[in-house]
């Protein structure tokens, strides 16, 4: 049976190497997937000139005129309200239109997630939304034995009460039944201990709900070392500790390539002793490489918006449009949902 036809809408603009990384992510998308449409939105002149460079399915192919877009370093709130044609803006109408199913951005994350929280609605069920992203982990799960597991919420939903919490284990266990096809993900809900009692008032109410909720297999409380062991395969936790846990994960990533690199160049010895450890090395390459599951999606909402990194280069790119074609044909939303109501 041949597949429904999927439009991803991609905001061409704000990310940390310009239109033509994102431009060239979309149109290897549309020779891969013949199911795949492209909506490339931004400044046409840009996006025309990028496309005449690469090869890519005209018919699969559209352009979208945006003037304006959000540069990094702006506040979202204050670029959104000044610039009501930001790239990153009209991509999300154009979903909420109905002229494209989901959106893919590299651009800033606060403007995407308030792009979506002015545009879109939440789904039943479902107070606020989560921003959710993958990590590396030492062991393998679903269908594919994949080495990432999910974490959410990391930054969408600072201060979030019991009732988010649920709802959060409710759409990262989802999420991972059909991106990482694990017909049985297990939830942990990340405290400063394993007991039932341990963490704040809303991390231990969520814990009791948890416990028998229907359709989430909760495996109760995780701590910060359970997150890289791969303990459980979606992580939920408010989106401070969230963040903090991602960049502490991504600094040691980050410092133990630097070693590496570091421990090569300047003595002999230490270049032997790397050679030993290289097979461990590129492991480690292997599952801190982010390029390789695209982004990090924003759940909650009655459509789909995925988060790709501002370094992402057209591979990366393309795999956020796989990941978001993968979930609207499956239906997250709907499924999320049949589990909330």
């Amino acid at each position: 049976m041949s597949q429904r036809p999927v439009t991803i809408a991609f905001d061409v603009m704000g990310s940390d190497h310009g239109p033509l990384e994102i431009v060239r992510g979309a149109a290897q998308l549309t020779l891969d997937s013949p199911h795949l449409h492209a909506l490339l939105v931004g400044d046409s002149e840009q996006i025309n000139a990028a496309l005449r460079e690469v090869r890519h399915h005209g018919e699969r192919v559209a352009v979208h005129h945006a003037p304006d877009f959000v540069a990094m370093h702006e506040k979202p709130g204050q670029a959104l309200d000044s610039k009501p044609r930001a790239s990153v803006l009209e991509a999300v109408r154009l979903v909420k239109a109905g002229d494209a199913d989901a959106v893919v951005s590299a651009g800033s994350t606060g403007a995407g997630v308030l792009a979506c929280a002015r545009t879109f609605s939440l789904l039943p069920g479902v107070r606020r939304a989560a921003l959710a992203t993958v990590y590396p982990t030492a062991t393998g799960r679903g269908a594919r034995n994949d080495p990432f597991s999910l974490i959410l919420d990391v930054g969408a939903t600072v201060d979030a009460s019991a009732d988010d919490l649920v709802a959060f284990a409710v759409m990262g266990a989802a999420y991972a039944r059909i991106i990482s096809r694990n017909e049985r993900p297990t939830v942990g809900l990340l405290s400063n201990g394993t007991e039932a009692q341990k963490g704040p008032p809303r991390v231990v109410e969520a814990h009791q709900r948890l416990q028998t909720l229907e359709g989430v297999r909760f495996i109760g409380n995780v701590e910060g070392v359970d997150i890289p062991k791969g303990t459980a395969d979606v992580v939920v936790c408010d989106g401070f500790v969230g963040n903090v846990a991602l960049k502490m994960l991504e600094g040691v990533s980050e410092t133990v390539m630097e070693l590496a690199k570091y421990a090569y160049k300047e003595k002999l010895l230490w270049r032997a002793g790397l050679a030993l450890l290289s097979s461990g090395v590129q492991r480690l390459k292997e599952v801190t490489d982010w390029e390789q599951y695209g982004g990090a999606p924003i759940l909650g909402f009655d459509k789909l918006f995925i988060k790709a990194h501002g370094r992402s280069k057209a591979r990366a790119i393309s795999n956020a449009g796989k990941v978001a074609a993968k979930a609207v044909s499956h239906e997250l939303g709907a499924e999320i949902s049949k589990l909330l109501t």
